[in-house]
């Protein structure tokens, strides 16, 4: 196995059991057999998979358009298997391999056609994978189906698959959300093909590689389970679709691949990208992301004091904060929310917002206070 370096690098990844910074396979293309070479790779070290693995297509004969061009369909050696069961092996060999690189709360993204994506996902439930979703890939511009025996083939499927069903991966739900104009991201997905320049072409005009996948896909699979920081395994990585877009969003990649012409093509389309500086490349965080922070902190931290009063909005109802960090209004005692609930006699009640401090004129909710909790932990 051979190891093609990129000499890039990223800033200090979101959690703290990430590898190091400096760590030799980061940001490498390892070249050889995917299950061969991640055995080199260090057990729970991955954030997310993106696989896009041989679909077996069982081409039967050359494929020509209407007036006898010949299509330039994919019939490579390493897409051709003697039977479906050296495939099944195949499949199980790859996923494993994945399965021990992953994290526990890491993500697995394969991605198939009709020829192979049915088998796929029987052996990641055989292997005791969890599947989150199925993501349907409609092809803007699909290729015609030139012999008019069968329905042009203008989608694929995609998994997301976890380790387990406890985990717990990385969803930037509302980073998804503002990205698609604060709609819920849904599991069908317009993009076009590869085409035009994106499309990598060889010294003679010719495709570099058959099937290479449009950066689109892999920036929205990396803008919605990962992190910058965060490490992305591409264990069949052809001409370098993810790492490309992983140098653009910030993350560390690492690929595996046995044919030199496309680890040459990645090699030089990775050097030529800038990655984004870090401010640009923040994620958008909504509530259920942030850290919890008790309403004691408050107290602790000096931002409160015993005694303090607290009231809401309008004045109407007031509290005192007790040592304990309780609240007591009248003959009510109890947490934040459950005086505020009590007071207005509802069965529940948000207290970050309903009570407030006063300074001088000005009423703020103690959600001021958490949020100033909140950057004194990041500083």
């Amino acid at each position: 196995m051979s190891v093609l370096r990129t000499g890039v690098s990223f800033a200090a990844p979101h959690q703290s059991d990430k590898p190091e910074a400096s760590a030799s396979w980061l940001n490498t293309i390892l070249k050889g057999d995917c299950v061969s070479a991640l055995e080199k790779l260090p057990s729970r070290s991955v954030d997310l998979v993106f696989a896009d693995p041989p679909y077996n297509l069982q081409l039967g004969g050359d494929l020509h358009r209407p007036d006898q061009s010949k299509v330039d369909a994919c019939d490579d050696h390493w897409d051709q298997f003697d039977s479906f069961q050296a495939y099944d092996a195949f499949t199980r060999a790859w996923l494993l391999a994945a399965r021990r690189v992953m994290k526990p709360d890491g993500s697995l993204y394969v991605i198939g056609s009709y020829h192979n994506i049915f088998r796929v996902g029987a052996m990641l439930q055989d292997l005791g994978f969890w599947i989150m979703n199925d993501i349907v890939w409609l092809k803007s511009n699909p290729m015609p189906n030139f012999r008019g025996k069968r329905f042009t083939n203008a989608h694929e499927t995609m998994i997301w698959a976890v380790k387990s069903k406890d985990a717990k991966p990385t969803f930037n739900y509302d980073a998804l959300k503002t990205f698609n104009e604060d709609l819920q991201m849904r599991s069908d997905w317009h993009l076009p093909l590869c085409t035009g320049s994106e499309r990598l072409k060889d010294s003679a005009g010719q495709k570099v590689h058959p099937t290479q996948k449009p950066e689109a896909l892999l920036y929205r699979v990396l803008t919605a389970s990962s992190r910058p920081g965060d490490v992305v395994l591409d264990p069949f990585f052809g001409t370098g679709t993810t790492g490309a877009v992983a140098k653009k969003l910030g993350r560390n990649y690492v690929g595996v691949e046995r044919e030199q012409d496309y680890i040459d093509a990645a090699t030089a389309r990775i050097k030529a990208i800038e990655p984004g500086n870090a401010e640009a490349l923040e994620m958008q965080q909504g509530k259920r992301s942030l850290k919890r922070i008790p309403f004691g902190t408050l107290l602790e931290s000096g931002l409160l004091a015993p005694g303090t009063e607290l009231s809401c909005s309008r004045g109407k109802h007031l509290a005192i904060v007790r040592a304990d960090g309780s609240l007591k209004s009248g003959d009510h005692t109890g947490s934040i929310h459950k005086v505020g609930a009590l007071v207005q006699g509802q069965e529940a009640c948000n207290g970050w917002t309903f009570w407030h401090t006063q300074d001088g004129p000005t009423k703020s909710p103690i959600d001021e206070l958490r949020k100033e909790v909140r950057s004194r932990l990041q500083a």
